[in-house]
């Protein structure tokens, strides 16, 4: 019997020939990560250890984007535990204040994660650079310590789901209204533990920034991790950038797979994730004239250059609603620099938009768009559980950036055609 993707790479990793969905392996790590939130808990843990080294300074990639620039006291302490141990253990890719981005923006834009890679994070949307045809997971902390110091982590062989989109997308339909669609069909335990390989002739001719959103939200499905198979788009990607080799990983022809399933899109609207989860998917239609009070672009699932480009052509020349607050989140300070350049800023900042340095902000309820009780906010984020980005009695929906920049020119959540005529 054949292997998937998934378990090519972690047969690979494991120095095996084969494995099995339900075994127990051991693995080396490519890439280890952390922020400002989970680094601080794996180097307390790490410390216990009394290791005056860590296995491979150059595998370790450390990026404060929680909290920075600092909102407090509290987290700027965070912060300086990371800078402290990145200049003590020599981390070459730790990612300050002016260079770091929303790490899972910056990671591939960076060439740090590659086809074929293994990967493990202390953060949960790890699972983005799937994107790129790597195994990619989120961990805990003390996962995240052990692998500093051994290099090492090990893993339980997940079963696989291939998911497979065919037809043609419509206008202002993307990779996330295909995750949310699918998170809505199968609920946000529906691939728990397994890996979401998404497959079919939409995902072919899907752009590298879809791919990551889509790949971003297979853990609000419960999934292990999502992965896409490398092809000439990926390729495209990633060869000016990689750092070094990479391998190329598709899944078998007889691979075995615990369930298949597949959707023409060619109808689909765009869709709209309604309070408390992911999965209560509905038609824009279906919430057209729900009153907002704040709207986010941004974030690891739509921070990205072609986020911001469909945001800025809904935008231009057009004004947001009078009442209503409106923040754009550039992923990278390259994906700000290139906004700036092709004009998407001006676009913003002229429509009354505020622009943020990257971070991850709002997302979490950190800071920059924190929400009051009763409000509610249209985000192009990943998560609206029961107080996500702010007071338990708000309310955040989830949709792309198309939706949410023509809901930011009306007020109400609305149909991109509504506006784009």
């Amino acid at each position: 019997m054949g292997m998937t993707i998934s378990q090519k790479i972690l047969a690979y990793h494991a120095g095996k020939k084969h494995v099995e969905p339900g075994e127990l392996i051991n693995c080396r790590v490519d890439v280890i990560l952390g922020n400002d939130v989970t680094s601080p808990v794996a180097i307390s843990e790490f410390a216990r250890l009394g290791l005056d080294k860590v296995h491979d300074p150059d595998s370790i990639v450390l990026v404060p984007d929680h909290f920075t620039p600092n909102k407090d006291i509290k987290s700027a302490e965070q912060a300086k535990i990371v800078r402290d141990f990145a200049r003590r253990f020599g981390i070459k890719y730790y990612f300050d204040v002016g260079q770091m981005g929303i790490e899972h923006c910056l990671l591939p834009e960076q060439g740090l994660v590659l086809p074929g890679d293994l990967i493990i994070g202390a953060d949960s949307h790890t699972c983005t650079y799937g994107a790129l045809g790597a195994f990619a997971t989120g961990v805990g902390s003390t996962d995240m310590a052990a692998a500093m110091a051994t290099g090492e982590a090990w893993f339980k062989v997940p079963d696989s789901i291939k998911f497979i989109y065919y037809g043609t997308l419509p206008q202002w339909v993307g990779g996330k209204d295909l995750i949310l669609h699918t998170i809505g069909d199968i609920g946000v335990d529906g691939a728990r533990y397994m890996s979401m390989e998404f497959t079919g002739e939409v995902i072919d001719n899907l752009s590298i920034d879809n791919r990551f959103t889509m790949a971003n939200m297979a853990i609000e499905a419960g999934g292990k991790n999502g992965i896409i198979a490398p092809d000439d788009i990926t390729l495209a990607y990633v060869q000016s950038r990689a750092q070094r080799p990479y391998q190329i990983y598709k899944s078998d022809e007889d691979a075995e797979y615990a369930e298949i399933r597949e959707y023409d899109v060619s109808k689909l609207e765009p869709v709209v994730a309604f309070p408390h989860l992911p999965e209560n998917t509905r038609p824009v239609s279906e919430a057209a004239d729900i009153q907002i009070d704040q709207v986010v672009i941004g974030s690891c699932t739509n921070g990205r250059i072609e986020d911001l480009q469909v945001a800025a052509t809904i935008l231009k020349g057009k004004k947001v609603h009078p009442e209503l607050r409106v923040i754009i989140l550039p992923g990278t300070q390259q994906i700000y620099l290139e906004a700036l350049r092709k004009g998407f800023i001006e676009t913003f900042i002229e429509a009354g938009c505020a622009v943020s340095t990257p971070t991850c902000g709002p997302c979490l309820g950190g800071h920059m768009g924190i929400l009051a009780k009763g409000e509610k906010a249209l985000s192009t984020t990943n998560r609206n559980f029961v107080g996500r980005m702010g007071h338990p009695e708000s309310e955040v929906y989830l949709a792309s950036p198309a939706v949410a920049a023509a809901s930011a020119i009306t007020g109400r959540i609305t149909p991109p055609q509504e506006v784009v005529r």
